[in-house]
């Protein structure tokens, strides 16, 4: 918005031509982000308590969850808030490739609300059926793969990281192949969402890496020159990820242990299908699965889990699923479980970088 009131004044004042930038929208979109979550934190805290619309603990969790209880929950609302804020100020409004990333973050964040919502209302950890969640995330994910497909310049080539000109093509199968990558990227920053702080800080260096790529694959000449596919209008989606960048480290100042607000699912999910959606988009689709190694790692331990449970009818892998739940069963206290996974995802993010040159 700020691109297209501010910037056609350049012709009167050269000082507007910064908005031209997209490293300095990106910077404000991530400022304006940040400081809207940590400007009504407090608010939005003190009214979910009034309300008692508080966090509900699944039973067959580890005990110590249950201090949990009871504490605000539905943070999302305002991660949402600001990342659709931070975006639509500082972005060009003329991109659509902005607009379909907002629409798949407010619709899996609509579909994470009902679920908290259910859940608060039953006062127990069941919300929204599995099968009517799956359905509603195939849907909103098939929207965007089919947009992709028709986007003028787009191919159903893969880009995979350390190979130059390896790109099978998958046709229209794409659109297949974005779903499950958008759905399984939303579910399995939901499953990592289960201590404080520990979604929320992979999510922070994901959309850091994603703000760099989605800026390169935006610019003909650094895609060229760094064998990435170029996509017409990905740059706009830098400020995006600054967005999202900005909202998480905000909500990251209430939600650091001992947390006093969780985002819940109308969070998780949203912010999972925001850069799964960003990974489609931009056709980094498997560098998803390196500077995401920690939603990975969550989502496979579920897997694992629960087939080997049943093949053996009863026998575990781990202590407890998802993985983060295993070291607290191993006597890791909390904070030294967030804060280690928290290091793997930086490594992980820098290594997801370095691919830029290994090809």
């Amino acid at each position: 918005m700020l691109y297209h009131f501010l910037y056609p004044l350049s012709s009167v004042f050269s000082g507007f031509n910064v908005f031209r930038y997209i490293t300095l929208r990106s910077i404000g979109g991530a400022v304006t982000a940040f400081l809207l979550v940590l400007i009504l934190g407090p608010l939005f805290i003190r009214t979910m308590k009034r309300l008692q619309i508080g966090q509900v603990i699944r039973d067959d969790g580890p005990e110590t969850h249950l201090a949990k209880q009871g504490v605000p929950t539905m943070g999302g609302v305002l991660i949402l808030f600001a990342i659709t804020v931070g975006t639509i100020l500082w972005a060009r409004l003329d991109n659509p490739l902005v607009w379909l990333g907002l629409f798949v973050t407010l619709f899996y964040g609509g579909i994470g609300f009902v679920d908290d919502y259910r859940k608060i209302k039953k006062q127990n950890s069941k919300g929204l059926s599995a099968r009517s969640k799956l359905l509603l995330q195939i849907a909103g994910a098939a929207v965007v793969g089919l947009f992709i497909s028709l986007y003028p310049g787009y191919d159903g080539q893969l880009s995979l990281p350390f190979f130059k000109n390896f790109r099978p093509d998958l046709g229209w199968f794409y659109v297949v192949f974005a779903v499950v990558v958008i759905v399984g990227a939303s579910n399995a920053v939901n499953l990592t969402d289960g201590l404080d702080g520990l979604a929320a800080g992979p999510t922070i260096v994901t959309a850091g890496v994603y703000l760099v790529f989605s800026y390169l694959a935006g610019h003909v000449i650094l895609a060229e020159y760094l064998q990435l596919p170029y996509v017409v209008g990905s740059g706009e989606l830098a400020i995006f990820c600054g967005a999202i960048l900005g909202a998480c480290l905000g909500f990251l100042w209430f939600n650091a242990f001992p947390a006093q607000m969780f985002m819940g699912d109308v969070g998780s999910l949203a912010l999972g299908g925001a850069l799964g959606s960003i990974a489609i988009i931009i056709k980094q689709e498997f560098l998803l699965a390196i500077v995401g190694g920690v939603f990975v790692m969550e989502a496979l331990s579920v897997i694992m889990q629960v087939g080997y449970f049943k093949m053996t009818h009863g026998k575990r892998i781990f202590l407890m699923a998802p993985f983060h739940h295993h070291f607290e069963k191993k006597g890791w206290h909390e904070p030294k479980v967030v804060v280690r996974f928290w290091i793997v995802s930086i490594i992980l993010g820098l290594f997801a970088v370095a691919t830029l040159k290994l090809r």
